[in-house]
């Protein structure tokens, strides 16, 4: 048995056991279907949002939303993360601005973006890209002010210095921390998700979320939990990939 497949085989204990449990509290009675299904009702619920069509069109706009949001967040997170990393002056000027806008919740920014943008998709991609923005700002920040000054100075020696000492020295050391911003950008892209298809939102697995409690479908509801996990995992696992590739 591979190493491989000895984690996949560890990693799926525990999400077994919580479905055993889950079982296993629906049949002893101590909650109603309403308030738990059993996980055969989630796999209904699963099957008739799939046969009528509506699953696939939820999935595919969240992940859309995501992905066009995280690409913009992160992008915004590399740049200014690395000119707050590499700049004093700038560290100085900046960090203190984004720190503080770092701890306002994703429900605080939707009025406002509701006001400047108006209801359309706009902006779900600016709350995501918001959500995505801040892990990769301050890992990127943190990596690159703390580069070994040594090895900056053996860079310096092969005469690097400007682009040349950031692309061939600076970032490639950092690559490891910068990644690991992004898994933790595209995990809070996920977390703002929810937030963000909560602006006059029609389609989603947000809003798949939010119409469920309304409607009170709960095994919709436990549906919308499951498959913004296990997507989110999914993604997860294709920057671990990436990042084990480059380790």
């Amino acid at each position: 048995m591979t190493s491989t497949v000895r984690r996949l085989l560890a990693g799926a204990v525990v999400p077994v056991l919580l479905v055993a449990a889950w079982q296993a509290a629906t049949a002893s009675g101590v909650w109603s279907a309403s308030q738990l299904p059993p996980p055969a009702d989630v796999l209904a619920a699963l099957r008739e949002l799939a046969t009528r069509g509506e699953l696939g069109h939820h999935v595919a706009i969240s992940v859309q939303r995501v992905l066009i949001g995280f690409a913009f967040g992160s992008a915004a997170g590399l740049a200014l993360g690395g000119l707050v990393g590499l700049s004093r002056p700038a560290r100085a000027l900046l960090s203190p601005t984004v720190q503080a806008l770092r701890a306002v919740p994703s429900l605080a920014w939707v009025p406002l973006l509701l006001l400047w943008l108006g209801i359309d998709e706009t902006p779900k991609i600016v709350l995501v890209a918001i959500g995505a923005f801040f892990p990769v700002y301050t890992t990127v920040a943190a990596a690159l002010s703390q580069v070994d000054p040594h090895l900056v100075e053996v860079g310096r020696a092969y005469g690097r210095s400007g682009v040349a000492l950031l692309t061939t020295v600076l970032f490639p050391a950092a690559t490891p921390a910068v990644v690991s911003g992004l898994r933790l950008g595209l995990a809070q892209s996920w977390l703002f998700l929810v937030a963000a298809e909560l602006i006059a939102s029609s389609m989603g697995l947000g809003f798949l979320l939010i119409d469920s409690q309304n409607t009170g479908r709960t095994d919709v509801m436990l549906l919308a939990i499951l498959l913004l996990a296990l997507i989110g995992k999914l993604t997860d696992s294709l920057l671990a990939l990436a990042e084990r590739a480059i380790r």
